[in-house]
């Protein structure tokens, strides 16, 4: 493992970034990896895309754990603006000044000293850009954002730097790895989309689902894990309004140790199911479609041991 000239982890191959994830809870899918990889050496932003609950935001948690950086998070949401992103004046603050200053003070010299770093309040944008050590910036679900929210971004992302009128450009000191999610809900712009290296992430197959479940749940039979799998995966392929997240499958693995579950049958199923299923109109479904498979003995009892 390589460090930067700041003193940071910088990963010298692709099997050290692998290995330094899975350490950190994260077990990467190869092109995961090398994006992750090359991030680091390129420093470019990366896109991650995918549905909900696949592992965007813990991909970038798991990178700041790796590399020993502060994380820095912008959840977006529409009407995300400026103010809430970049930064924003202590308005409060400047006119308290501006009181105690003596009635003689001319208005250049208020002005300069009220539009001065002291007064400013930073956001996540800027946040990160000033920080003194190098961080991972989460810009998480960008998709929620509007397309005059990606415009002010370009600047960022292109330059590492905030242009702020009153005291003029803020560069960034260290590099900031960053990381926009986003769940796909809208097309985002090519300008942006230029300026990033760009991650797919979906569902992982049942055996790398498997290995995430045991690699947090390790105390659960690997038995009884495969059946959770099974029975996961089973509910994923139905026509839902939301699918179980990895999380909510780490989640429900959990929740059968505390309850020292020894299979999972109709029984178990059933009161354990909304922790994997979360819309009424879907717990109808789910329990039609796999509550009656488990009730009929369609699925293989888990073993265990």
């Amino acid at each position: 493992m390589a460090g930067g000239t700041d003193g940071t982890v910088v990963p010298a191959s692709l099997e050290e970034i692998r290995e330094g994830l899975a350490r950190a809870g994260y077990l990467p899918s190869e092109p995961a990896t090398l994006v992750s990889y090359l991030a680091y050496k390129l420093g470019k932003p990366v896109l991650v895309e995918g549905p909900a609950g696949v592992g965007k935001t813990e991909l970038a948690k798991a990178l700041s754990r790796y590399g020993d950086r502060r994380l820095v998070r912008l959840q977006c949401y529409e009407g995300l603006d400026e103010a809430k992103a970049l930064y924003e004046w202590n308005y409060r603050k400047q006119l308290l000044r501006i009181q105690a200053e003596a009635a003689d003070t001319g208005w250049r010299e208020v002005q300069e000293d009220i539009f001065s770093a002291d007064f400013l309040m930073e956001r996540p944008l800027l946040s990160a850009i000033s920080a003194d050590e190098p961080v991972v910036l989460l810009i998480d679900e960008i998709d929620k954002s509007d397309q005059e929210f990606e415009a002010m971004l370009l600047e960022v992302l292109s330059d590492f730097q905030i242009s702020i009128p009153e005291l003029g450009v803020v560069e960034a000191s260290t590099h900031p790895l960053v990381l926009l999610t986003s769940n796909n809900t809208r097309e985002l712009t090519e300008a942006l989309k230029r300026r990033c290296l760009y991650l797919w992430l979906d569902y992982p197959d049942a055996e790398r689902e498997l290995e995430i479940v045991e690699l947090h749940v390790p105390d659960l039979p690997e038995a009884l894990s495969r059946k959770l799998i099974e029975v996961v995966h089973m509910v994923r392929s139905l026509d839902l309004k939301k699918p179980p997240s990895i999380a909510e499958s780490i989640d429900w693995a959990r929740a059968l140790v505390v309850l020292g579950a020894e299979d999972i049958d109709k029984s178990v199923f059933d009161r354990t199911m909304s922790i994997i299923v979360k819309h009424r109109t879907d717990l109808d479904v789910v329990a039609e479609r796999v509550g009656v498979r488990l009730g009929n003995g369609l699925l293989g009892r888990a073993e265990s041991g």
